[in-house]
């Protein structure tokens, strides 16, 4: 290890920071690294959103968690390095508001202190490697030619902590699909952040070119995120299965639920806010055809995922499937968690469970997702519930920072655009 870099995750779901030499490994987690609010409101395509309310004013600090720290291994082309994840704060060390992984410390604080209630979560991500030959959906050619990819990622995240569950070839070209173990909300979007920079690392020493952009075609299939979620109470018992309830559904859950649904659209801004990802958020494309709770339906925002074995209460989860790689995992999770615990301490009517075998005419009705970022926006904007758990800086930064996106991407058409967004993610 020759570098020590510190990082944090923005509002376009990149990973930036600074670093130190190895030698101030020891005084860098005692203080930190110097950074700047504004940093904040730097764009996905590069420059600073020209509204940014931050100017040119203000100092922070990032402040490395050390249970967060990783080490990427040396080898042939590249030096190793030792990467932290931060926490933004003042530079007293004082928590600074519009820290996005704050955000997510303080929902789980809050959930908890109102309901006892625990986070589990795992984050399941879809991504593109470029370089490989053609070959078939889902096949055993594929998962092989992926190789020594394939078996130097899952090494590389065990080595890293990360508990690497599934690595599996997937059905678009070149898609392949990584899950990791359920952990803790902090820790599940630590990882995710992390599992983002170990592939693009690997594949980029590997000769191979790795994208987790929401599409690479207009016409082709996306690359989603998948959040799965439950609770445990205090006793760590899960609190989401009821045998007789819909769906197997609990009262509890089916309560974090319509929270979820209730907020749906203004959600959307925080877990799929880049300009295309609402064309991959359409009807028959397998990823979300309406905001709705269903059991095992790959269309439904919220599906009810199956169990297997002798125990499904431990296994069972929701799933949220309106998300991709450009969200923030700090964010994405933080704000289906504070809308679970609206759904749970508000009398938001109870939504309707849809059976598997419902039709697709049964669900004409069901309430359609935004049909763009710009949309999902002025969602944001007229929800006084979404709005009010959000320090006044940080939502008018990440109004900022997506429009000042989407004028960048002004005039070109959709194949242009998701071309422009694949190139940075």
């Amino acid at each position: 290890m020759t570098t020590v870099f510190v990082a944090t995750c923005d509002l376009a779901g990149l990973t930036r920071g600074r670093s130190v030499p190895a030698t101030e490994h020891d005084a860098v987690l005692r203080s930190g690294v110097g950074w700047v609010p504004a940093d904040l409101a730097v764009s996905a395509f590069g420059p600073i959103a020209p509204d940014n309310v931050f100017g040119s004013q203000g100092d922070l600090r990032l402040r490395p968690d050390p249970a967060t720290g990783i080490d990427i291994p040396a080898d042939a082309e590249q030096p190793g390095l030792r990467l932290y994840l931060a926490d933004q704060t003042l530079p007293d060390g004082a928590p600074w508001p519009c820290c996005p992984r704050t955000f997510l410390r303080d929902a789980v604080d809050e959930l908890r202190a109102r309901t006892g209630f625990e986070v589990v979560a795992s984050f399941e991500h879809e991504f593109v490697l470029s370089g490989l030959p053609a070959s078939a959906p889902f096949s055993l050619h594929r998962f092989r030619t992926a190789e020594p990819f394939g078996s130097d990622l899952v090494r590389l995240l065990a080595d890293a902590g990360l508990r690497p569950e599934t690595w599996l070839p997937e059905y678009g070209d070149g898609q392949f699909e990584i899950t990791l173990h359920p952990d803790s909300a902090l820790v599940a979007a630590d990882r995710a952040v992390l599992l983002k920079e170990l592939v693009r690392d690997l594949a980029r020493r590997r000769g191979l070119g790795a994208s987790f952009a929401p599409l690479l075609d207009p016409a082709g299939v996306g690359n989603g995120v998948h959040i799965h979620l439950s609770l445990r109470d205090a006793d760590g018992r899960p609190v989401f299965f009821d045998a007789e309830r819909p769906g197997r559904l609990s009262t509890v859950g089916t309560r974090f639920a319509a929270g979820v649904l209730r907020h749906s659209a203004a959600l959307t801004a925080w877990t799929a806010p880049s300009p295309v990802s609402f064309l991959r958020l359409t009807p028959h494309r397998w990823s979300v055809g309406g905001a709705f709770l269903a059991e095992r339906n790959r269309e439904a925002m919220l599906r009810i995922c199956p169990t297997s074995g002798p125990d499904p209460a431990a296994q069972f989860n929701l799933e949220f499937r309106a998300a991709d790689a450009t969200a923030n995992p700090w964010l994405a999770l933080g704000v289906l968690i504070r809308a679970g615990l609206a759904g749970l301490t508000s009398d938001y009517d109870e939504p309707v469970v849809w059976p598997e075998d419902a039709a697709e005419a049964d669900l004409a009705g069901v309430s359609a997702l935004p049909d763009s970022l710009e949309s999902a926006l002025k969602a944001l904007e007229s929800d006084d519930v979404v709005r009010s758990w959000f320090d006044p800086s940080l939502l008018a930064t990440q109004l900022s920072v997506k429009r000042t996106e989407l004028a960048h991407l002004d005039g070109l058409d959709d194949t242009e655009r998701t071309r422009r967004i694949a190139d940075v993610y």
